[in-house]
Parts: structure tokens; sequence; C-alpha cells
């Protein structure tokens, strides 16, 4: 098997190192990450294609179709390479709407960590991120409870390393009371800089900062900024927002998703765009 040599270098997710661009699979699933694929066998391929490229994190959830995209990985990857890394995470499901409603109680979190055992045909997972608040972000509160319940399962064995999705420093700091926490997963990007302070808190606790949405949440004057900004560097906005975030900070974990291989193979050589620092500071004041 050829692999390439990704950018940015790796980084530690507790005793894990693994490369800082990595591969985010909820785009497997169908419309509105519900129900099957349009087409299985890209979702194969996509996943196939970026072990290949020397991908060895994959972000997934039980509740992505719901159980579609862990099914999917199992089928596509199974049995896994020793280095690959599957990070996955509970605390929410799916109604029959299509909805995402909390389930968050100390039995939905064990049924949700033994679900993604099954359906990824695992003994240990390598990660399993506490996913509170809402995907626009943190709401505050005690995470504590829920915390705990992941703890009792990793003392259990189930589960090697917990992180923390959509939460704010106090909530981590909670978490940290209770358990070593490996990485924490929120809303960032160019236009949405909420969590400046996070991001250096993170890296100086060696703790590694997962960002999804790399293109949520802009405006269109900023969505019109960074067009312009990608068009004078001969790239999409995409490569020009992966490779913003994989500067700003060496905790950064890309966890970019697609369905299609062309994509993935875009937005890995896109995340080593080498920004000057004349495009940064550009880049920065669109969320300034």
């Amino acid at each position: 098997m050829t692999t390439t040599t990704l950018p940015g270098g790796s980084y530690p997710l507790g005793d894990l190192e693994i490369p800082r661009v990595g591969y985010g699979a909820m785009q497997l699933a169908g419309p509105g990450v519900f129900g099957p694929p349009a087409d299985r066998d890209a979702a194969l391929a996509v996943l196939r294609a970026a072990v290949e490229l020397g991908i060895r994190h994959i972000d997934t959830s039980d509740f992505y179709g719901p159980h579609v995209t862990n099914e999917i990985i199992r089928e596509a990857l199974a049995p896994y390479p020793a280095d690959l890394h599957l990070v996955t995470k509970v605390g929410a499901r799916r109604d029959e709407q299509g909805g995402w409603p909390h389930a968050r109680t100390p039995a939905e979190l064990r049924d949700a960590v033994h679900d993604n055992l099954r359906n990824l045909g695992l003994d240990v997972l390598d990660v399993v991120n506490l996913r509170m608040g809402a995907p626009e972000g943190p709401e505050p509160g005690s995470i504590a409870e829920q915390f705990e319940t992941l703890a009792e399962l990793q003392q259990q064995g189930l589960v090697r390393h917990l992180g923390l999705s959509t939460v704010n420093a106090d909530q981590l700091a909670e978490a940290q009371t209770i358990a070593p926490v490996v990485c924490v997963q929120n809303l960032y990007n160019i236009a949405r800089r909420e969590d400046d302070a996070l991001v250096a808190s993170t890296a100086a606790q060696g703790i590694a900062y997962v960002p999804y949405f790399p293109l949520g949440g802009f405006t269109p004057l900023q969505s019109d900024e960074l067009h312009a900004v990608a068009r004078r560097l001969d790239a999409t906005p995409m490569s020009v927002a992966l490779a913003w975030l994989l500067q700003r900070s060496p905790n950064v974990l890309l966890i970019p998703g697609t369905s299609s291989v062309a994509h993935l193979r875009e937005n890995v050589a896109g995340a080593g765009l080498e920004l000057p620092d004349d495009v940064v500071a550009e880049l920065d004041a669109i969320g300034g």
C-alpha cells in the first residue's frame, strides 16, 4: 500500500501519535446524515483512499445514520491497520424525523459506547468524545455525571482515552477533575474565533484541539473575503481554511469530511498550502 506524507506532522492523542490531518466520516451517511448513502461503493472507496493517503485518524459516531457510518467503516477497513485510530462520540441520538435529541443519561451513554463497539467491530474504543452543547456552540452547566459515566467505562477497559465535544473552558476543567482529557472538538474556523483562548489553553496542556465545520458560520461578507484570498493564491476556499487551521496552532487536528475521493485528495493537498504571514494576518482579520 502506498502512502503519502501528510502535511502538518503529527500530534499526540494521549499515548497515540497521529498525523494532524485526519478524516471526518459524517458525510458518508445519507442526506442530513440520516439513512444510507446513495452510493455505498463510493463511501467505501473514500475510506480506503483515506487510509492509502496516510490518514490514521477517522472521526465518527454511531448516531451518524444512525449506525450507517460505523457499519461502512467496518466493511471498508476491518481488520483495521494497527496504527489506525477511530475516534467516536456519544451524547446524542437520531429520532424518526432525523432530529438530534440529547442522549446523555448514564444508561444512554453506556448503550452508545456498546453500540459503537459492536458496529465498528472493536473490543476497545481508542477515543470517545462526550458531546455536550449544540452544534453551534457550548451550553453552560455541569457535565460531571456524564463524564463520570464515561470514566467508569474507561476503567472497565472499554475506552482507551476520553475527549469532549462542544464544551467551554469551565466544562473542560470540570472534566479534568474526573479523568484526563486528550482532545476537545468544537466549532472553530477563520470566521468563528470564540475559542481562541481555548485553543491556546489546550495547546499549553498538550491537549489536541479538533475543529469542526471549517467553513461553517461565515457571513456573506466573510465568505467573499475568503474567496478573494483563495483566488489570489490559486487555491480553493476549503484549502485556505484548512491551511489556516493547521498553521493556527500545533495542537490543531483536522477532520474535513467528504463523500468524494477527488475532494478527499484535494483536502489533503490543500491542507499543506503554505500561507504567507501577510495572508494569515488578512485571514485573522476576517474573524476579528
